[in-house]
Formats: C-alpha cells, sequence, structure tokens
C-alpha cells in the first residue's frame, strides 16, 4: 500500500515530464536509458586520477541519473497511456541487468579499482541476486524484492561517483589498501561499491532463494503440477 501511494505521488510529480514525453513510446524511454547509462560507465573508466577526473566522475553521475529518470519514466509512462505490455516489462528488465554489470565492470577497470576479476566476479553475483527475483516470478507469479535492491544500489553508486569526484577535485586521498588477497587495491568510494555489490548480491541471491523456496513449496502443496503416468 505504501509503495502504491509512493507511486502516485511520483507519477503526479512527473505529470510535466510525461506531458513532455508523450509523442513516444514506453519501448523508446527505456531504450534512452542504455546510452546514457553507458556513458556514465565508461566516464568512470577511464576518469584519470587526479583532479580533472573529479568531472569525469561527476558526469558519470549525471549520465547515470539521467538512466534512472528514464528507467523510472518509462513505467509511468505506459501507465498514462495505457500502453503496458508485457515486452515493455521484458525490456525494462534486460536493460536493467545490462546496466548492472556494465557500472560494476567498468568502475572496477577504472584506475581508482584495477581489478577487472573483482569486477566480473561483483558483476556475477549481482546478477545471480537479480535472477533469484525474476525466476521467482517466472515460477510462482509474485516478484521477490527482498534483499539489496537495484535501487539500494544504484543509489550507492551515484553516491560513490560524487563522493570520488568530489574527492579528486579537492585534492583529498585515503593512503591504505584493503588486507589480504585485496591488498592491492586502494580504500575509496569506488572500490567500496564493488565489494558492496558483490557481497550484497550474494546476500540477496540467499535471501530470495529462502523465501522463494518457501512460496514455491507452497504453491506445490495447493496446486501441484500434473504428474506423468507410472508404466
Amino acid at each position: 500500500m505504501a509503495l502504491e501511494k509512493m507511486r502516485k505521488r511520483w507519477e503526479s510529480a512527473l505529470q510535466p515530464v510525461l506531458n513532455a514525453f508523450s509523442s513516444f513510446s514506453p519501448a523508446t524511454v527505456t531504450w534512452m536509458a542504455l546510452p546514457f547509462g553507458v556513458a556514465g560507465g565508461l566516464l568512470a573508466m577511464y576518469a584519470p586520477d587526479e583532479a580533472s577526473g573529479g568531472w569525469w566522475l561527476l558526469g558519470g553521475a549525471l549520465s547515470i541519473a539521467l538512466a534512472m529518470l528514464f528507467d523510472g519514466l518509462d513505467g509511468s509512462l505506459a501507465r498514462a497511456k495505457g500502453e503496458v505490455t508485457r515486452w515493455g516489462d521484458y525490456l525494462d528488465h534486460t536493460i536493467d541487468r545490462v546496466l548492472d554489470a556494465v557500472w560494476v565492470v567498468c568502475i572496477s577497470a577504472s584506475v581508482f579499482v584495477g581489478d577487472m576479476t573483482l569486477g566480473f566476479a561483483a558483476a556475477f553475483l549481482t546478477l545471480l541476486g537479480s535472477y533469484m527475483g525474476t525466476q521467482a516470478q517466472a515460477v510462482a507469479g509474485s516478484r521477490n524484492y527482498r534483499g539489496f535492491s537495484r535501487a539500494d544500489r544504484t543509489v550507492l553508486t551515484l553516491l560513490s561517483l560524487i563522493a570520488m569526484g568530489v574527492m579528486l577535485l579537492a585534492g583529498w586521498s585515503i593512503d591504505t589498501t584493503y588486507p589480504g588477497w585485496f591488498d592491492h587495491i586502494n580504500v575509496n568510494p569506488l572500490s567500496l561499491i564493488v565489494f558492496i555489490s558483490g557481497l550484497g548480491g550474494l546476500w540477496t541471491f540467499s535471501v530470495r532463494f529462502m523465501q522463494a523456496k518457501g512460496e514455491i513449496q507452497r504453491l506445490d502443496a495447493e496446486d501441484p503440477l500434473p504428474q506423468p503416468e507410472r508404466k
């Protein structure tokens, strides 16, 4: 109920924007998130470790924020125009997953982290957590949003880009590295978000698996699937 009220308030506040995009199809708005999201990741990936790099990171944060805007706008536009479709939902989830992976891999490839293996591992765990939500929806018919949500991860990614950008512009640095296997990675806002994304994905996978397990077993007990005849 609370989420529904928030959605109505969000769509009411977005009404002028919805009017401006009324000539676009919801799918077109969904596609708009992709180039802005990829641009944000690339700006983070190629930002230099100097004061000017701060502007690169702030530009990346702005690009990702615009991608988030389009990601939130497409559904509101579809409901406002009465054009809610399965294809729109499918496309939205697909682009979300692509951008989730792009952001964590690009940040990991940047000079501020410099560990692609960690980046691909974090991306894998991030996608694994998201997979459990969509798979539960496919099997049980109910979407599972528990755990470290995409909204949480994206907002923290934005904050990490902004924080790192401000640090570069101000000339601040943290002269320490992580312990153990990760002693080659500097502690900073961008490396932190990579670790948080990976651990958050693992936690989300575990939480959603256990919740889906209970829901699916209950569904099996109440409405068993047809069984093949025994020969």
